[in-house]
């Protein structure tokens, strides 16, 4: 439920191919006081959906394209192969670039000026999420303690592999605390560093 609460706030919902396919969900809201509230506040019942692949190969079957709850855009590189743009350009509006990545800020320039967004939920993965945060794109972290253990010298970690540091520290601020059960549920603000 708390995940489906910071989902509901975003105008979008973002989301890297990788962990798309792992999960294969639709990034919809189940509950329709969640969607009643958001119509409240002026936005539409679902958030869009948003997608990041640098390489542009996402299935079209996955269970996202399978429900018209709301706009998917993906943002690719020109690397995706023609028969997937011919495939998900029924499913989704396509943004690709020429580079070999996609650029994230101008992505969420892209969200901002065309769509009107203004509030992006990023629900993921590590990698997509470690990218946001090197170029200070992030400004609050959710953050959920659960009583399970589980890992080793090579399980992911927030930002990817263990042995994959940040190339430099990112700074938080505690703005919220609530523990439910036995889980605790945590707000961080990004505090931002200045630049020489």
């Amino acid at each position: 439920m708390h995940l489906f609460r910071q989902r509901s706030l975003g105008d979008a919902v973002l989301i890297g191919h990788s962990t798309l396919k792992q999960d294969n969900v639709r990034l919809g809201l189940p509950q329709a006081d969640l969607r009643e509230a958001r119509i409240a506040r002026g936005q539409t019942p679902y958030p869009i959906r948003v997608i990041v692949s640098n390489e542009g190969k996402i299935d079209y079957r996955l269970k996202i394209f399978q429900s018209d709850i709301s706009r998917i855009v993906i943002f690719s590189t020109m690397r995706m192969p023609r028969s997937y743009r011919e495939a998900l350009r029924e499913e989704a509006t396509l943004h690709l670039t020429k580079s070999r990545r996609v650029d994230l800020a101008r992505m969420l320039q892209t969200l901002r000026s065309e769509y009107k967004v203004r509030l992006v939920a990023c629900e993921g993965g590590a990698t997509l999420f470690r990218s946001l945060l090197e170029r200070g794109l992030v400004d609050q972290l959710n953050l959920t303690i659960a009583p399970y253990l589980f890992g080793g010298a090579s399980a992911p970690t927030l930002t990817g592999l263990s042995k994959e540091f940040l190339p430099a520290s990112v700074h938080c601020s505690l703005t919220n605390m609530r523990v439910l059960d036995d889980e605790c549920f945590l707000t961080y603000r990004i505090k931002r560093t200045a630049k020489l």
